[in-house]
Parts: structure tokens; C-alpha cells; sequence
């Protein structure tokens, strides 16, 4: 068996006031309320995302 890696996000910032796509993002990474967190596989798409609202999160 191989393991899986993975990144852990937290929200720290309110995506109100911010573009629809970025709060889509949000959405789609599985982060609903400030300080909520998500564990994520490490892959290329789930990067990207993180990227696009680097400003938003912070990588745990």
C-alpha cells in the first residue's frame, strides 16, 4: 500500500467582498467558516486551487 500525501488548509480570511469564482474555490476545497480547516490529497489541481486563493488560506 502506498500513502497518500496530503496538505492541510485553514480559511483565515472571509471570502465575502471577493470574486465568485474564489469563493467557488473556497467551496470546492471543503472550507466553510473562518479558522475551519481541510485535509486534501497533494495533487497538481488541488494546488492550483490553493494558489488561486493563496490570499484567503494558510497551508498547515
Amino acid at each position: 500500500m502506498t500513502t497518500q500525501q496530503t496538505v492541510k488548509i485553514q480559511l483565515v480570511r472571509s471570502p465575502i467582498g471577493c470574486k465568485e469564482d474564489h469563493r467557488a474555490t473556497v467551496r470546492g476545497l471543503g472550507l466553510r467558516k473562518l479558522n475551519s480547516t481541510s485535509e486534501l490529497q497533494d495533487t497538481p489541481a488541488v494546488r492550483g486551487m490553493i494558489n488561486k486563493i493563496s490570499y484567503l488560506v494558510r497551508v498547515l
